[in-house]
């Protein structure tokens, strides 16, 4: 069996004295989306930053494509191939499409043009506003920059938390397509979503949390059609 690219095991930590997640494991295959769904308080956002090395874990380990990167800062597991968008504060608002994506690729020491490009091509819209202020653009389209200045320092595992947060439900189905095309590029997708259905549609592997803990995991389709999973946590 192929080992995962990424595997987050055993993850136990929190804030201070207190834990949040417990012996909680998440892995995701090289250009699988794996999405993480639970109730409010589960410890969906709290998993993504401690696999992004932003929560001190007490216990687990946390390897990338056979590396172990347990010990690294965030900025160094950005190094070792990772990506992630926070749920908030995640463009420069006064800064133009263009300079936002250009920051993205601010550690880069080659030539960023090809993956400006391959992001327009990927986001059309983002093209066309490239010269406007990001803090001036949609809800959908300030993510959809998020997620460009993410692709910009060539991550090989992109991590979205709450990607959809806000955005009509047209504008969320956009955005998962383009989600999907990422995927297909070969890059793995690790997704907290807090619209667990539609979620769940396009996951190839789902983790249902609940208070820190794995709750139920399986491939998307198989979480859908759980009876207990849909009564409990997908509204009926």
């Amino acid at each position: 069996m192929t080992a995962p690219f990424l595997d987050a095991r055993g993850m136990t930590g929190g804030y201070g004295a207190a834990d949040i997640l417990h012996d909680l494991t998440i892995t995701v295959a090289r250009g699988e989306i794996a999405v993480i769904v639970g109730p409010n308080g589960a410890g969906k956002s709290t998993a993504m930053k401690a696999v992004f090395g932003m929560l001190p874990l007490r216990a687990g380990t946390v390897t990338l494509d056979g590396r172990d990167i347990t010990g690294l800062t965030p900025q160094d597991r950005v190094a070792a191939g990772m990506g992630f968008v926070p749920q908030v504060r995640n463009i420069f608002p006064t800064m133009t499409v263009q300079e936002n994506l250009e920051m993205g690729g601010f550690l880069r020491r080659d030539d960023i043009a090809d993956t400006i490009a391959q992001v327009y091509d990927l986001f059309p819209i983002l093209k066309d506003k490239r010269h406007q202020h990001a803090g001036e653009l949609s809800g959908g389209q300030r993510q959809q920059v998020a997620v460009g200045r993410a692709l910009m320092t060539h991550p090989r595992l992109l991590m979205l938390d709450e990607p959809t947060a806000g955005v009509s439900p047209i504008v969320m189905d956009e955005l998962f397509d383009r989600i999907i095309e990422v995927a297909r590029t070969g890059i793995s997708i690790l997704m907290v979503e807090q619209n667990a259905r539609q979620a769940l549609e396009i996951a190839d592997t789902g983790y249902v949390l609940v208070q820190g803990r794995n709750r139920y995991t399986d491939t998307g389709a198989a979480l859908l059609a759980d009876p207990e999973v849909r009564r409990s946590f997908l509204g009926g």
